[in-house]
């Protein structure tokens, strides 16, 4: 679906489809937004190139694995990052590429699926923004950032609750969810990683066609690489947090079959003495010296007590048990 919004000379914002594009190219004082949603790849290609896109930036913005990035050519520049449509406390989210095409007087939006940032500006347009569609590129993806921040600290109240269940009552099902919640933030973190990249390189490195295009574009940049900057660093805490909470579980777990296994080895200590002594008195041979002895039983017995009750203070002075 394309869907097309134009700004003309008089300030009217016109909603409709490919129709508008010629229109737009007709007017050189207007202003348009291109939003394509889950086109046909052949249309999409042949629309972008027509509109002056670059043919290696096209190939990025439809590759559906391509990491985030940004990328300046004479004309436009190439923003790709990952959109989010929904989220819940469980971490997960479903996330949506997009690409970004930003020209002097054009604004290029590309996304296979639903994209709740793209929707929001969709719906409301500001003419302002419009005239400045490097600045509303930047916005797009700045409210998607935020929508990813939200998740992170939507799952701060869960991540509390794991603490306080691993301190009272662990257990492998507990053990299981923490798994699967550090993998969950490990894909988080690499994305958030690319966003912060992406945010850094606008900054420190903003390409002509959008520093020119408003005097508030330094400031909107600084805003969104502290979003990202603060959505990476919370998903990299959290994601420390869930692997001290495993490696916890397994130290706890360790010094718990380590109490067993002390318990376990004492009582074996104490028995093969005894044993020892009782094989020695078991054997079926007719010239044992003790074996008619009529107090024989009563001092082996009392030797075989002794033996225990001195192994059992031995452990307790060693603190063995």
């Amino acid at each position: 679906m394309i869907k097309t919004l134009l700004l003309t000379t008089d300030g009217q914002i016109h909603r409709g489809g490919v129709e508008q594009i010629e229109l737009w190219r007709q007017d050189n004082n207007g202003y348009l937004w291109i939003d394509i949603e889950s086109e046909n790849v052949a249309d999409e290609k042949e629309l972008l190139l027509a509109q002056g896109c670059h043919p290696l930036a096209v190939e990025d913005a439809q590759r559906k694995r391509h990491p985030p990035k940004t990328e300046a050519f004479d004309n436009q520049v190439l923003i790709l990052y990952r959109g989010i449509t929904d989220y819940d406390e469980e971490l997960n989210i479903n996330q949506v590429p997009i690409a970004l095409f930003a020209e002097q007087r054009c604004l290029i939006s590309i996304h296979q699926g639903r994209s709740i940032s793209i929707e929001k500006s969709w719906s409301h347009p500001d003419p302002e923004m419009l005239r400045q569609p490097a600045l509303q590129a930047i916005r797009i993806m700045h409210y998607s950032v935020g929508r990813f921040l939200e998740a992170v600290l939507a799952f701060e109240a869960r991540i509390n609750d794991l603490e306080d269940m691993m301190q009272e009552r662990p257990n492998d099902e507990l053990m299981r969810t923490l798994i699967a919640f550090k993998s969950k933030l490990r894909k988080l973190k690499r994305t958030f990683n690319y966003h912060e990249r992406v945010a850094h390189n606008l900054l420190h490195e903003t390409p002509e066609i959008v520093a020119q295009q408003s005097p508030d574009m330094v400031h909107a940049l600084q805003d969104l690489f502290e979003r990202c900057e603060r959505a990476n660093s919370l998903a990299a805490m959290y994601y420390e947090i869930c692997g001290d909470l495993i490696e916890g579980y397994l130290s706890l777990a360790s010094h718990t079959l380590n109490n067993t296994m002390r318990v376990l080895t004492v009582i074996t200590a104490i028995f093969v003495p005894l044993t020892f002594v009782a094989g020695i008195y078991g054997m079926n041979f007719d010239y044992i010296p003790e074996l008619h002895y009529r107090y024989g039983y009563f001092i082996a017995m009392g030797l075989m007590a002794t033996m225990g009750v001195a192994l059992l203070v031995l452990f307790r002075k060693l603190r063995w048990l």
